[in-house]
């Protein structure tokens, strides 16, 4: 009988890990980084592959991503044969969730302004905002979006969900949304926030249309990718003061370069695409991979399977 391999690229694992993961699967050989010659007889590869990698790796059945996300887009070479992809989906929901919430109040309670002070050591008093009574709506029911949900209930706001199937129903939120009625949810927000992942369906899904649909005391904020909004537009919303603000973990260009506006603008908050990069999602991610190395090996099905014509892991 022919070895069967596991193959572990750019892999966030320590040498614990690593004792565990063959205990999980003792018929399998795992080797970490590997020499790229033994690609062509994994049978499972954990790690991102490129085009080339994919067609040498004729022996590949299950390909796991270390990412959340699959992104949009995935190659031909992938979507066309047989082999099974899975994401970490779910590792960095927590921290996403708590970060989006960071950046809602932040801005509801001008939190820069209150930095500014201090750093220039005047006591500077004024009016800010609350979130009891205001509406949150959430583009993207997932992990991320239905923790995000849950959190912003227990601030005292009306929650409002936008999924592609919006007959299925989440915890705490009070109305789910379509896709093809994004514009519809815009209007009624306080506060939108992009939680979905990046697919050919929601790229440049936040568009003119919906800056043009905002409240102008509204806030936008983006922990997912930043190609889901259409930048250029939310620039004109943001600095024309067409909207009150943005927070924004997730952006179009990254690094976002020095010469970027957005770095200068009083009514925007930047964080360098790391709302979730904490140890907890790190360990969410091997757990989540050793869960399926467990299932995989015991013929039991894998969750956190992606539908690679949609680009992610469907979360019902």
């Amino acid at each position: 009988m022919s070895e069967r391999l596991i193959l572990l690229t750019q892999a966030p694992v320590t040498d614990d890990t690593l004792r565990r993961l063959r205990e999980t699967a003792p018929s399998f050989r795992i080797v970490v980084e590997p020499d790229a010659e033994l690609i062509a007889t994994a049978e499972v590869i954990a790690g991102h592959l490129e085009p080339d990698e994919l067609v040498r790796a004729t022996n590949l059945r299950w390909n796991h991503l270390w990412t959340a996300g699959a992104d949009a887009d995935l190659p031909p070479e992938m979507v066309e044969r047989d082999i099974v992809l899975t994401s970490s989906a779910g590792n960095g929901a927590i921290p996403l969730a708590e970060h989006a919430l960071l950046l809602m109040l932040m801005l509801n309670r001008d939190v820069p302004r209150w930095l500014a002070a201090q750093n220039a050591r005047q006591w500077d008093r004024f009016r800010h905002g609350e979130l009891a009574g205001k509406t949150v709506g959430i583009i993207g029911m997932g992990n991320a979006g239905r923790d995000l949900a849950g959190k912003c209930a227990a601030f005292h706001m009306r929650v409002l969900g936008l999924r592609n199937h919006p007959t299925i129903p989440a915890d705490h939120v009070d109305r789910m949304y379509g896709p093809d009625q994004v514009v519809d949810l815009a209007r009624e927000c306080d506060f939108l926030v992009v939680t979905a992942p990046l697919t050919p369906a929601t790229r440049g899904l936040v568009d003119t249309e919906v800056f043009a649909a905002m409240k102008p005391t509204a806030v936008i904020v983006n922990v997912s990718r930043g190609e889901i909004i259409d930048e250029p537009a939310m620039l004109t919303a943001v600095s024309e003061h067409r909207i009150a603000g943005a927070g924004l973990d997730a952006h179009a260009q990254e690094p976002l370069p020095p010469d970027s506006p957005w770095w200068s603008l009083p009514n925007v908050v930047i964080t360098p695409h790391n709302g979730a990069t904490t140890p907890q999602t790190h360990t969410r991610a091997i757990d989540i991979f050793t869960d399926n190395v467990a299932r995989y090996a015991e013929g039991r099905p894998l969750i956190n399977v992606v539908d690679k014509h949609a680009g992610y892991a469907p979360v019902l």
